[in-house]
């Protein structure tokens, strides 16, 4: 079994709970946000659907990287469209993913900020951080914003306060 598909398992496993939560963000209620600091609903939403095929084709980039500038996502048109937008950008990590070898997602990946490196890591340890445990991170904090907003939370690793997947 390759180092691609192991992440590939995980990204699969996890993506329908990411579906899940995705379908109950409320279409009008992207603008809300928790505190005046805080990304809006859609925008933070959007980044969870966009993670996984953004990190991925971000990572398979020739090494050395430039740290790209961020903008926070579009709130987006709701749950619909975040749905698709999951599904488009799981399906583009898929693609990079399973085009990498064990050599070339163990090699050294390095991330600049002109000539500054910020790191240097395997890609495969990038991708573990970045595009599944950062994208988990995110996630988390969607259920927190829904929760705020009243929406009925889906299973995530069990049961929530309003879905038992085992009853």
């Amino acid at each position: 079994m390759t180092v691609a598909t192991t992440l590939l398992q995980e990204l699969d496993q996890e993506t329908p709970t990411t579906r899940r939560l995705l379908e109950r963000v409320p279409d009008g209620q992207l603008a809300w946000r928790p505190h005046e600091k805080a990304r809006t609903l859609g925008a933070l939403a959007m980044h969870v659907a966009s993670v996984p095929g953004l990190v991925a084709e971000f990572v398979a980039m020739p090494s050395p990287v430039q740290l790209p500038q961020f903008t926070e996502e579009p709130g987006g048109q709701g749950a619909a469209e975040l749905v698709r937008t999951l599904d488009d950008s799981v399906a583009r990590a898929r693609r990079v993913l399973g085009g990498m070898d064990d050599a070339t997602i163990t090699a050294t990946w390095r991330l600049m900020a002109g000539e500054r490196e910020l790191m240097a890591l395997p890609r495969a340890a990038f991708l573990r951080s970045v595009m599944l445990n950062h994208w988990y991170h995110h996630r988390g904090q969607l259920s927190v914003y829904l929760r705020a907003l009243g929406v009925p939370l889906p299973s995530i690793y069990g049961p929530s306060a309003d879905e038992n997947p085992f009853a």
